[in-house]
């Protein structure tokens, strides 16, 4: 039995062909299977390898320098709510806020999941 991908919006594994489409049962949400050949491209990991989603939160794994700013961010940071930019050019795939320095945008090769 082939394994089929779980649903990229609920991540249900009750998910089905139809045709060549992929369907889930549980939220009715339908996708073509280039489409979840795609989104396996687009899946951004942290230092360990472990994949990362939007609203994870990670901690930071080496001081960062901040450009215009006085201090550095420490490692042992923690980042909640973070948001993904898997088409980030210049490999900063992360949006977040981070306390005491505002909005920023990080590398997922400086973080791990928390």
């Amino acid at each position: 039995m082939e394994h089929l991908p779980n649903c990229p919006k609920c991540n249900s594994e009750y998910t089905y062909e139809d045709g060549s489409l992929f369907v889930c049962p549980e939220c009715a949400h339908e996708w073509s299977a280039t489409a979840a050949e795609a989104e396996a491209e687009d899946v951004i990991k942290d230092v360990n390898g472990n994949v990362l989603n939007d609203g994870d939160a990670v901690t930071i794994v080496k001081d960062l320098k901040v450009k215009g700013a006085s201090g550095s961010i420490k490692i042992g940071t923690k980042v909640k709510s973070i948001r993904l930019v898997p088409d980030a050019a210049d490999g900063h795939n992360i949006d977040c806020k981070i306390d005491g320095f505002g909005a920023m945008k990080l590398k997922s090769s400086v973080v791990k999941k928390a």
